[in-house]
């Protein structure tokens, strides 16, 4: 007799498992060109056994992307980020976006892979550009501050820290030799103290 939670005919495949195996595929081969036929071969099951979990692809790419967008967005909304002083609000956020890069790769991979050919695709970038508004924000009330040097333009601060932090998911592997949190010791003391010796 099933489990409750079981549904049957599908054993080992619930709409996680799903989503995992095609944020792997779009990440692979594209997310336009990867097909529901694609998913299913990958799953070993029927496309019909995977419309059982989600209506579309698009339906995928969205929850994908609101699992990586979640992510950031809910270290915006801790207070941590919202009070204090300016830079050790920045570097908690900093951590946090690297924390959550790490623990969720594959679906940051994908955003961060984004062209803004479906109107999924734009609703998310709409959304990342938000979140860095908020981060190049709080690089200029750092600079106010004069907590961080105010010679360098906001944006160029903002772009260059995060042209650092989303290159992670090129080269960084989780269960390698540098640890995640070792990963952002070493990012925030490279942004804020830079690569000098004192």
């Amino acid at each position: 007799m099933p489990t409750p939670t079981a549904r049957r005919g599908r054993p080992g495949y619930d709409q996680q498992s799903v989503l995992a195996v095609a944020v792997t595929a779009f990440n692979r081969y594209g997310y336009e060109a990867t097909s529901m036929g694609m998913l299913a071969e990958e799953l070993g099951i029927s496309k019909s056994a995977i419309y059982h979990h989600v209506p579309s692809k698009g339906d995928l790419l969205r929850l994908a992307l609101d699992h990586a967008l979640g992510g950031l967005e809910a270290i915006l909304e801790d207070s941590r980020a919202g009070s204090g002083a300016a830079d050790a609000r920045l570097e908690f956020v900093l951590r946090g976006t690297i924390a959550v890069l790490t623990e969720r790769l594959p679906f940051v991979t994908l955003l961060l892979r984004l062209r803004g050919n479906t109107e999924v695709e734009r609703e998310a970038l709409q959304r990342r550009r938000t979140f860095d508004r908020q981060i190049a924000a709080l690089v200029d009330a750092a600079r106010h501050e004069g907590s961080i040097r105010d010679d360098i333009d906001p944006r160029t601060t903002t772009r260059l820290i995060f042209g650092t932090i989303n290159s992670i998911v090129e080269w960084y592997r989780p269960g390698g030799p540098l640890t995640a949190d070792k990963l952002a010791d070493d990012v925030i003391l490279m942004v804020f103290d830079g690569l000098h010796l004192r």
